[in-house]
């Protein structure tokens, strides 16, 4: 993030704590339950979110090098992703072209070729057809028309973008609505991929990312975790078409007002939070990066699968390293999987059980009301349909 913008935002969390206020939306809203529980409603997000729209996959230093690559699956759809040997990004339905096999699986690297486990059919770095087993049997066979199929795919501002829906397009800079220069800023390339976690959770996959647009929770909920390093209900909200950014400040942002400003170091004393449309939150923290991805499953309302990619300044290659950074990933998971999870996991039953018709968001929630107009704005978006 640019000094200027620190010291801009520094001041304006610093007002707030002095005033004891907060961010404000400008009245209170609601949300209707059936948002988390009407199956017709998830059948067009998955329809609408994860296919029209591109879906942020990571950092770009989770493949560094020509020939690495890692797998996913998109509600369903299997992607692959590699950086092929120029040093581009390519991006594929994870299909072989013969029978439908899967050619790859989780992550790695691939020195010349994938090829497919079932008959040996394999595929170069660009998709490209590469070889066929006893491949006179298959003479008629147009081999330019059998490569993997291409997904639309960006890097840029140190992210990696998948459209997972063949022959569309997309314009990333304008999707994030002016926010990829600061994304930019934070040169995700030095960073280093540590590890990926998967969550399973009984839960829509809405309520999973409602978890991180507040921060009204943290005195009640956190009381023994969060709240002692973060202040209660207290942040910044600045949205960007459907995406935005908050900022949350640790107690120790107050050390900031003994210092010159050309000292000041938001990032330090503070969690900064970028949600992009539709379904990622990126997280900056101190000393490492978080990048979780939230995607509902088998067409159920109340099931979601989560990943957590945790992105580390420099290779963990000591044991000292190794052991600080799985006790950082073991105290985050365990925050959110003993404290946030079960909450959000008894609100999707008490959803269910149709005991309220809707929610309540306040105004010190803005996040929380600004990403639910946007999702619900986006499944009407004529243009997506």
């Amino acid at each position: 993030m640019e000094h200027s913008l620190q010291v801009q935002l520094a001041h304006e969390l610093l007002e707030h704590i002095d005033a004891g206020t907060t961010c404000l939306a400008d009245d209170v809203a609601t949300n209707p339950t059936a948002n988390y529980t009407d199956p017709h409603r998830l059948d067009r997000e998955m329809q609408i979110l994860f296919r029209r729209y591109p879906l942020m996959m990571g950092l770009g230093c989770r493949i560094p090098e020509p020939g690495d690559y890692f797998t996913d699956d998109v509600c369903g759809i299997p992607i692959l992703i590699v950086r092929d040997h120029d040093g581009d990004v390519r991006a594929f339905l994870n299909v072989c072209r013969h029978r439908g096999a899967q050619v790859a699986r989780g992550c790695g690297h691939v020195k010349r070729s994938f090829v497919c486990p079932y008959h040996g059919w394999s595929y170069d770095r660009r998709g490209k057809l590469a070889g066929i087993p006893d491949g006179r049997n298959f003479d008629s066979v147009d081999r330019d028309a059998h490569g993997l199929v291409a997904l639309p795919v960006h890097e840029r501002f140190g992210c990696l973008w998948v459209q997972p829906e063949a022959g569309t397009s997309f314009d990333i800079g304008k999707e994030l609505n002016g926010l990829g220069p600061e994304l930019a800023s934070y040169e995700f390339n030095n960073y280093h991929h540590y590890t990926t976690r998967i969550l399973h959770r009984r839960m829509n996959w809405k309520m999973l990312i409602d978890t991180f647009l507040e921060s009204y929770h943290f005195a009640t909920l956190h009381s023994e975790t969060v709240a002692p390093i973060f202040l209660h209900n207290v942040c910044l909200f600045q949205p960007f078409g459907f995406n935005m950014r908050e900022t949350l400040p640790r107690r120790s942002i107050s050390e900031m007002r003994a210092l010159p400003e050309n000292e000041w170091d938001l990032v330090k004393h503070t969690a900064i939070l970028y949600v992009l449309f539709p379904n990622s939150v990126i997280v900056m923290q101190r000393d490492h990066v978080e990048v979780w991805r939230v995607f509902p499953v088998d067409r159920k309302v109340d099931e979601c699968v989560a990943f957590l990619d945790f992105y580390i300044p420099e290779p963990a290659t000591s044991e000292i390293a190794i052991e600080h950074w799985r006790r950082n990933i073991d105290l985050t998971l365990r925050t959110v999987e003993e404290e946030d999870f079960p909450i959000g996991e008894g609100i999707q039953r008490g959803f269910l059980s149709g005991a309220q018709d809707h929610v309540t968001y306040g105004r010190n929630e803005p996040a929380l009301q600004h990403w639910q107009k946007s999702v619900s704005a986006a499944l009407v978006d004529p243009a997506r349909m």
